[in-house]
């Protein structure tokens, strides 16, 4: 048999810039490939953004945890799932394509299974639903092998375009989660099996409305939910997708390469403890650290990890590929996918709270004049009705963003998508800073929302511009490395703007979080020209 026969799991003749390969052998391995990976890495989305919505179901449930112990889990599942696009982004050319998405694609069925078992049990310590959001980080480390992978498989004029396909439909993850999880807990899902329903002591919702108090409610299906669809994914997986030998020349027999991936998500997960225990506040940890300094000591402890525990021809494969860690060009795309993807993610984890912060409540002074935040507005929009629609649409946009970029060139399209945001965030500063001075703060938000989708909208489309300028400005053995880590550092998003955004809503001053995006992405509008687009650049990637 051919060893670019469509079928043959291992290929080692793998040639997509020769035009005559790709249209008659190419092509189809590619996207068969692509239509496999897409499915899997929105399984990876909707496990690892699930506690967004347990959270809030827990405190609805009236599990006994207090609010700021129910935001440990958001925060731990963020964190977890960016540490662990560091060891992703290296484990295709280790262990190749194949086998690692069928691997990373089957792992997402212990937090699933995990997390619904423990939901069945409210009187269970904190530390138990702790660690399963901690394992639900492997849902998004799995976006950086996902995206190395196919990056292998297609010619550099349709990177955008099959990047942008991948990324986007898998974000759908999100949104996906966001409106199946409220809808699979209303339903006795697995009858006997499933587990018995509790009733809702607070008022819920769904897209569709509100869910009233006293309702059944099965938020176990949270987790039990996605076992429906991983189980078949892990195997047409595995039946259906390829290795590529030309970037994987030694991934050793399946068993080898499952055990390499094993051993690198493990390590992963050593930094992500420590640096929580240092950051969370006690009892969970010390509180020792602030945001800032703990993030990227855990970026520098996760590479060091990889680099130290590598052995064998492991440590040869690492080596090689911290090769991009020496080009400036890797820092300076990693600012720019932080641009596009840590504002879509972030923005994604941000909103529901945003919404009902700003919205929930009437602001109104007291005797001294002083706002007060804590009269519930009988008016306010829920969040669960509305929060879907922007990483709805940052998601369905990345394919254009993409296509277009194939068209007109990467950087161009970033450098407009940046300026873009630049002034939607300061927009949204200045309707945040006009809602919550209001004791009918419900008159702002359609402007609110509205301003918001322009900013996924934008970001969305840059993550498609700036997949086709990684394919464009890397080689093919580096522009995966590439993609892996500029997606574990953008990652961080789904913790900073949250934490940022209820920082500066607690101090009464919700408009200084997104004058601070707007500088950020201001900055990386001179990056991007300085870089790509003005005359005498050493790469012109207009």
């Amino acid at each position: 048999m051919s060893t670019t026969t469509p079928s043959r799991a291992d290929i080692a003749d793998w040639r997509p810039e020769d035009e005559r390969f790709w249209a008659s052998t190419g092509k189809s391995i590619a996207y068969r490939n692509l239509w496999l990976s897409i499915p899997a890495l929105l399984c990876g989305f909707a496990v690892w953004g699930m506690w967004g919505i347990i959270t809030v179901q827990m405190l609805n449930l009236g599990f006994p945890f207090t609010q700021a112990e129910l935001f440990t889990l958001t925060a731990i599942s963020g964190i977890s799932g960016a540490t662990m696009r560091i060891p992703a982004s290296f484990l295709i050319r280790m262990a190749g394509g194949r086998n690692t998405i069928f691997l990373t694609t089957a792992m997402l069925l212990a937090p699933a299974i995990g997390t619904g078992v423990a939901l069945q049990h409210p009187e269970w310590p904190l530390w138990v639903f702790q660690l399963m959001a901690l394992w639900s980080g492997v849902g998004g480390g799995n976006f950086a092998s996902s995206m190395s992978n196919i990056s292998t498989f297609f010619p550099k004029k349709l990177q955008g375009t099959a990047l942008g396909l991948n990324a986007g439909l898998g974000n759908f993850g999100v949104t996906t989660m966001q409106i199946v999880i409220p809808l699979v807990m209303t339903i006795g899902l697995f009858g006997a099996f499933g587990g018995e329903a509790k009733a809702l002591v607070k008022d819920s919702g769904w897209i569709f409305g509100k869910i009233a108090a006293g309702t059944p409610t099965y938020i176990q299906n949270a987790g039990f939910a996605w076992v429906l669809s991983l189980i078949p994914l892990s195997i047409l997986c595995w039946w259906g997708m390829s290795n590529l030998k030309t970037v994987s020349p030694a991934t050793g027999n399946p068993v080898v390469a499952f055990a390499k991936i094993t051993y690198l998500y493990s390590l992963a997960f050593i930094p992500s403890i420590g640096m929580l225990y240092l950051y969370l506040p006690a009892p969970t940890g010390l509180g020792l650290l602030n945001m800032w300094v703990a993030i990227p000591l855990d970026i520098v402890a996760a590479v060091l990890m990889m680099r130290v525990a590598a052995f064998g021809a492991m440590r040869e494969n690492v080596e090689k590929q911290f090769a991009i860690f020496r080009n400036k060009h890797t820092w300076s795309m990693t600012a720019l996918y932080v641009v596009t993807f840590g504002s879509f993610i972030g923005f994604s984890m941000a909103l529901p709270l945003a919404i009902t912060v700003i919205f929930g409540f009437q602001h109104i002074p007291d005797a001294a004049g002083v706002l007060q935040h804590t009269l519930k507005n009988p008016n306010a929009p829920s969040a669960l009705t509305y929060a879907w629609i922007g990483p709805f649409v940052g998601a369905a946009v990345r394919p254009v963003g993409g296509w277009i970029s194939d068209k007109v060139g990467g950087s161009i399209v970033t450098q407009i998508i940046s300026a873009i945001m630049v002034l939607a965030s300061t927009a949204v500063g200045y309707v945040m800073l006009q809602a919550y001075q209001s004791p009918t703060p419900e008159q702002h938000f359609m402007a609110f929302m509205g301003l918001f989708i322009v900013l996924f909208a934008a970001s969305g489309i840059g993550n498609g511009s700036t997949f086709r300028s990684v394919g464009f400005i890397f080689d093919r053995q580096q522009a995966g490395p590439v993609l892996g880590w500029t997606s574990a550092v953008a990652a961080y998003g789904a913790f900073i703007a949250p934490v940022l955004i209820g920082q500066q809503i607690k101090a009464g001053t919700p408009q200084y979080a997104f004058y601070g995006f707007a500088v950020f992405y201001a900055v990386c509008l001179v990056l991007n020209w300085w870089f790509y687009l003005r005359k005498g650049a050493e790469i012109q990637n207009p």
